[in-house]
Formats: structure tokens, sequence, C-alpha cells
């Protein structure tokens, strides 16, 4: 038990001081590390890479994810185009699925606000129940079931966890 409350006070300690890939510091300090990355890394518009990153940094930050990982994955679904519609009907930074998850992440999903922490926290449920940040990614991209009874799709949840994590290592060495 006293291992127990020993991690849960080390995770108190993290979350409260702000501690992630990007340093320590305000979120406008971190946001704005993350922010010259972006453009680095992703020939990201500096208004645009300046005005989502602190949305992505306080999103991060609620949702215990990291803030590198959630920026390589909005560079990997919509290309920091907050205005795009996929195919299968998936909108904005974070390419949600409205019909899906309409009732955890009501408003507008367009909105940039909006849709980054809703897509952060379908980040952190499917790593809670995966367990793992790839197979979180794998999820994100072609969902549990899919990832789970169909080989195809397990197989191109892998590609795209994989792409994810190679944006990522892109954002980290620009930082």
């Amino acid at each position: 038990m006293s291992h127990l409350k020993n991690i849960i006070l080390l995770s108190l300690i993290v979350t409260v001081s702000g501690c992630s890939s990007l340093g320590g510091g305000s979120v406008q300090k971190r946001a704005g590390k993350l922010s010259t990355g972006i453009q680095k890394a992703f020939s990201v518009a500096p208004d645009t890479a300046n005005r989502v990153s602190p949305l992505i940094v306080q999103s991060a930050e609620q949702y215990n994810v990291d803030p590198l990982l959630l920026a390589a994955t909005i560079r990997q679904e919509s290309s920091y185009r907050s205005n795009v519609t996929s195919s299968a009907g998936a909108v904005g930074l974070t390419q949600v699925m409205p019909r899906y998850w309409q009732q955890s992440c009501p408003g507008d999903l367009y909105n940039e606000a909006t849709n980054i922490r809703c897509g952060t926290m379908i980040l952190a449920k499917y790593n809670q129940s995966a367990s793992s940040w790839k197979k979180a990614l794998a999820y994100y991209n072609v969902g549990p079931t899919n990832y789970e009874t169909n080989r195809k799709m397990r197989k191109q949840g892998k590609k795209y966890a994989k792409q994810v994590k190679q944006h990522e290592k892109q954002l980290k060495s620009a930082l």
C-alpha cells in the first residue's frame, strides 16, 4: 500500500510542477518553446503555432499526455489545419469523429480549444484501456474494436502509431 501511495504522490508532484518534455515553468513559457519546435519541425506558420501551443500544453497537462505526442498527433491528423474534414467525417486539428464523441465532447469541434481538448481526452482514454501509448495511437486511428478484431486495421493502426512517433522524434530534435 505504501508503494502505491508513493506512486500517487510522485504523480501528483510531476503533475503539479508542470514537468514535461518541455521542461518546467509556466504554461506560457512551455507553449513558447513548443511553438518554436512546431514551426521548425513541421513548417507551421508562426501565428498558428503561437495560437495552438498553449492549448496543446494545457490539454496535455489536464489529461496527463505528453505535449510533444499531442503535437505530433495533430501534425499527423491535420498538419495544423483546423478547418479540415476527412472523407470519414473526422473534423478539426485532432480529427475527432463527431458521431462517436459528441456525448463526451460537446461543443464546436472546429473550435481549436474544444477540438484539442477532445482529442487529448480521447488519447488519454485509449491509453488507459490500451496500457501503452503506441497502442493508444493505433486505437485513435482505427478504433479499439477494429484494432482488436481486424488484422488489416491492426496493421494500419500500428503504421499510424509509428508515423506519429516519428513526428514526435522530429519535434524533439527541433526543440
